[in-house]
């Protein structure tokens, strides 16, 4: 009878580690480059330590550009991508509709010719900053926001275009969210481009975590774990305590910028709007 229990206790502890096991799993996420990546694969693993925890991440072991990464997500080779939200990967993916970065895409501040400092510091109203013409890469997400606000808007193909043009004068500024401009400016020192100190012009718009249509149990556990972060503090605590964050905020010195907002006419409908714990308020900064 002792023999019986023994095997009976045996087959149990078997059949829990088989279980457990069967639940882990490691998805397959971007090869994450620099600081503006790390903060987001870190907020991806924070949403699943919360929901699921025995999930792992693996990251893809080289750098794929936007539209590949749609195409392998849609073929389910890659499990998570993430992303400004747009039409085309709505349309293809499904998104975890909370904003990553609370929503710090739609919040843009200028990359500036060093000899224009002194033009960009005279813009008071919306009228003069329509005096002057912006870059964009021609498929961003966000290139028709400002076209659909009348933005005068040169467009190119590849992003690493964009800085010798506006160093060439093919236009004015080139709009960048608070996260970007400044490593963006250091980086490009000898083009003679700087960061302006006036002028904000913000929108709602917003990064993605973006999953396979067919993985409802993926974007549920992702959609549940980033909740349960905002409502515990913990994603506060990992957003605001971020160095690059907190480099950027400080820098962008934002209470002292002539602020424009403008509305997004190609928003989603199921953009969460009316969450205000989700977005940036930039009247309550910590």
């Amino acid at each position: 009878m002792k023999i019986w229990r023994r095997y009976t206790l045996l087959l149990s502890c078997l059949l829990s580690i088989f279980l457990s096991l069967a639940n882990a799993q490691t998805i397959l996420v971007p090869k994450v480059q620099g600081e503006k990546e790390q903060i987001l694969y870190d907020i991806l693993a924070l949403s699943l330590s919360k929901s699921a925890p025995s999930i792992t991440l693996s990251t893809l072991p080289e750098v794929l550009n936007e539209a590949q990464l749609v195409s392998e997500v849609e073929s389910e080779n890659v499990d998570v991508m993430w992303s400004g939200g747009d039409k085309e990967k709505d349309e293809r993916l499904q998104a975890v509709r909370i904003p990553v970065l609370k929503g710090l895409l739609g919040h843009r501040i200028f990359l500036i010719r060093e000899r224009d400092k002194a033009r960009f510091a005279t813009i008071k109203t919306f009228e003069d900053l329509l005096q002057f013409e912006a870059g964009q890469g021609r498929f961003w997400g966000d290139t028709q926001i400002l076209k659909s606000a009348d933005i005068p808007t040169v467009t190119t193909i590849k992003y690493k275009n964009l800085f010798p043009m506006l160093e060439g004068g093919r236009f004015d500024y080139f709009p960048r969210a608070l996260h970007e401009p400044f490593i963006e400016a250091e980086n490009h020192k000898h083009l003679g481009l700087i960061v302006d100190s006036n002028v904000m012009l913000v929108y709602p718009y917003a990064m993605y975590f973006y999953v396979n249509k067919s993985n409802k149990r993926l974007h549920d556990l992702l959609y549940r774990g980033f909740e349960m972060a905002i409502e515990d503090g913990s994603y506060d605590e990992l957003f605001f305590s971020n160095s690059m964050i907190q480099d950027v905020l400080t820098k962008a010195n934002i209470a002292q910028r002539t602020v424009f907002r403008v509305g997004n006419p190609h928003l989603h409908p199921d953009t969460p709007l009316d969450r205000a714990e989700f977005w940036l308020d930039i009247n309550n900064l910590q």
